[in-house]
């Protein structure tokens, strides 16, 4: 037990240094402030938008949709990655997240054309998104929203694009065989799919709640 504890705490002060090495602006502290007080899937930690935004720029992301507006804070690291011409497409079935994402992007100051927030759950919106025609898709809402649209998900993106899941590591619970809850459930269901499909690469980065990443190879 006591062996345990230093390394615990090592990789508690990591995740701290981490959060503190991505800094964020004035507009994302205070996205960040608001989504205390906003229902659903709490905001992006620093360090995985951070490396959302290193993703984004990795593939010179043009056209990126976020499942899940996650009070505008992961739009906010995604435009900072993005090229200057890149088009953010955010939808959300929650209109609290929706209207806190305008107020994050009105403060930001990003252009009308840079980012359109679309109302409505993935099974309402994606049907009337091009397949194929997004370099990053990234999904920050609970699994149990999209889980039933996946292969709609991974079909919006283009060969050598990536798709991002935020939030499977939370709490521990997918690692512990008892868990049961429907959330769990799903983020099972959806991270063996993705380990399983032969046309992506894949892996879990412990940072943050989880980020699962995966690139498409064919």
């Amino acid at each position: 037990m006591s062996a345990d504890r230093p390394s615990r705490a090592g990789a508690a002060e990591g995740a701290a240094y981490a959060d503190r090495f991505a800094v964020e602006s004035p507009e994302m502290v205070a996205a960040r402030e608001r989504s205390h007080f906003l229902p659903g899937s709490p905001a992006v930690e620093p360090a995985v938008g951070a490396t959302l935004a290193v993703l984004a720029a990795g593939v010179e992301a043009r056209s990126v949709v976020s499942i899940g507006s996650g009070g505008g804070l992961a739009g906010l690291w995604l435009l900072r990655g993005m090229r200057p011409d890149g088009v953010l497409t955010a939808l959300d079935g929650d209109p609290e997240q929706l209207r806190a994402a305008r107020t994050a992007f009105a403060e930001a100051g990003v252009p009308a054309g840079r980012a359109r927030l679309i109302f409505g759950t993935p099974g309402e919106v994606l049907p009337r998104l091009s397949p194929g025609a997004y370099d990053l898709v990234c999904c920050a809402g609970p699994p149990r929203e999209y889980a039933d649209q996946l292969d709609a998900v991974l079909g919006l993106v283009r060969v050598g694009g990536m798709v991002t899941m935020h939030g499977l590591l939370d709490g521990g619970r997918i690692a512990d065989r008892t868990a049961r809850d429907p959330q769990t459930v799903a983020w099972r269901d959806v991270s063996r799919a993705i380990r399983e499909d032969e046309s992506l690469l894949s892996a879990v980065l412990p940072i943050g709640s989880g980020l699962l990443v995966a690139t498409k190879r064919h």
